[in-house]
């Protein structure tokens, strides 16, 4: 401790613990030709995913290279609208800014036909019946509202499949 005498005016006041400031940060970002291609299609309600010539998995949103064997993917593979949820989280705090209702879930999706999951939303569902094994589909926006965004998927919901085994996604999970 210092030996800093206070103004008579700020003894016995509380210290400041932390400060709440505005911050903000603005990015630009280049999607890349891989990148590119996977936002049109999505903007046409496809999703495409590529695969690797070497280990043959399916990358998906693809990166336009294999991150394992440091090969160019160029072979387009059409994807599901359906897949898997391999993991899930379920959110009860609330953040600046968002327009969600707490809690909600976001979930790491293994679509049908790729090897490497996406991370969304999943709704029309109670966030306590969300598990892992359970199959979903892509809900989209309307046809008026859909670009090159994975927004442009509102969310997934429970397609009705019995659950998938845990051998069909252990490797994701």
């Amino acid at each position: 401790m210092s030996d800093v005498t206070l103004p008579a005016s700020l003894q016995g006041v509380e210290p400041v613990k932390s400060i709440r400031t505005p911050a903000r940060l603005d990015y630009v970002y280049t999607a890349g030709r891989a990148s590119s291609r996977f936002l049109h299609n999505v903007a046409n309600k496809r999703l495409v995913g590529q695969r690797c010539p070497v280990c043959h998995k399916v990358y998906v949103p693809p990166r336009g290279s294999c991150p394992t064997d440091g090969v160019p993917t160029e072979e387009d593979v059409e994807l599901a609208h359906t897949g898997t949820v391999t993991s899930f989280c379920v959110v009860n705090v609330a953040f600046m800014g968002t327009l969600m209702e707490i809690p909600y879930v976001g979930a790491l999706i293994l679509l049908d036909g790729s090897d490497i999951p996406i991370m969304h939303l999943i709704q029309e569902v109670p966030y306590d019946q969300v598990h892992s094994g359970m199959r979903v589909e892509a809900v989209w926006v309307p046809d008026d509202e859909i670009g090159p965004t994975l927004e442009s998927i509102r969310h997934f919901r429970p397609n009705g499949e019995p659950d998938a085994s845990f051998e069909s996604y252990k490797d994701n999970a």
